[in-house]
């Protein structure tokens, strides 16, 4: 265990925020001001460039030396966005639709927030009134940390979700030789793999902001891996071809969909909920993934 890894797992009440410099503080302010502080949003969800919530259903079956004893239905939320750019109107639909469908588990991969950490309170009582029969689990986005993850941490841990940083944490029976294994955002955070899969049990669940995290994994292997951060573009051609992705190596290779990774498991990437910066997404709608691991 690295000696930064330790500190920083022991204090987490501490807000990080190392990238948050004040140009950037001064560029999310006036992104606040120009949308009206979400009145520009809420006209956007209204006429429809939200984009429509899609459902996307993966079924996956493990090796047959790690089959289940019964099938696990994962939930899969990310890049939420609360702020100024997302009106919270596709947070409600999104999770009567998990209140629908029952899933064991709900993962969340990060961007909780743009702009202020106060946001969060637009996404609480959708989190409170969700209760996945074997808990809610979260990474940070690099959205957060430019923020006050301290704050959010609180809010999300007061709301049932359990934030992962660098750290795994085990499922209950029958599940309990599957962990799920929070890795920190790959730049804006301090990733630390050994640390991540310590004491991880046989079936590993990878979860991570952005598909970058694949690069910081020294040799750690994992069944299933979820992501988000790139948002399928956000703004993309008919066929879904984005057109911007943000940063990050693997963010084109690894845009949105389902993925084979070469030695090592499978990897899922969402599209989000939220949106970034321009409250609208052309052909790369919202989308909820609900996995089938069997």
């Amino acid at each position: 265990m690295s000696t930064l890894s330790h500190t920083r797992q022991h204090t987490m009440h501490i807000s990080r925020g190392k990238h948050n410099r004040l140009w950037r503080r001064i560029g999310e302010s006036i992104l606040d001001s120009l949308l009206m502080k979400g009145w520009i949003a809420k006209l956007s969800y209204r006429c429809g460039l939200h984009g429509e919530l899609s459902i996307t259903h993966y079924n996956l079956r493990l090796a047959p030396e790690k089959q289940l004893s019964t099938p696990l239905k994962i939930a899969f939320l990310t890049d939420f966005h609360a702020g100024p750019s997302t009106h919270s109107g596709i947070f409600d639909q999104a999770f009567k639709a998990i209140a629908d469908l029952k899933p064991d588990l709900l993962l969340l991969g990060g961007d909780f927030v743009s702009c202020k950490a106060a946001y969060v309170s637009h996404l609480i009582p959708n989190l409170e009134a969700c209760t996945p029969r074997l808990g809610k689990f979260a990474v940070f986005g690099n959205h957060d940390l430019w923020k006050d993850d301290a704050y959010l941490g609180q809010r999300l841990s007061s709301a049932g979700v359990k934030i992962l940083v660098n750290k795994q944490i085990t499922l209950s029976a029958p599940f309990d030789h599957i962990s799920i294994c929070g890795i920190d955002d790959p730049w804006t955070g301090s990733p630390d793999a050994p640390l991540t899969f310590k004491e991880a049990k046989t079936i590993r669940v990878l979860l991570m902001h952005a598909p970058d995290g694949l690069l910081l994994l020294n040799q750690e292997k994992f069944d299933l891996a979820f992501a988000g951060h790139t948002h399928g573009g956000q703004i993309a051609l008919k066929d879904g071809t984005p057109i911007l992705l943000p940063h990050g190596p693997l963010s084109r290779k690894y845009h949105h969909g389902y993925f084979d990774i070469v030695g090592n498991g499978k990897l899922i990437v969402s599209r989000g909920i939220g949106c970034s910066n321009l409250p609208i997404r052309i052909y790369a709608d919202p989308e909820l993934v609900i996995c089938n691991l069997e």
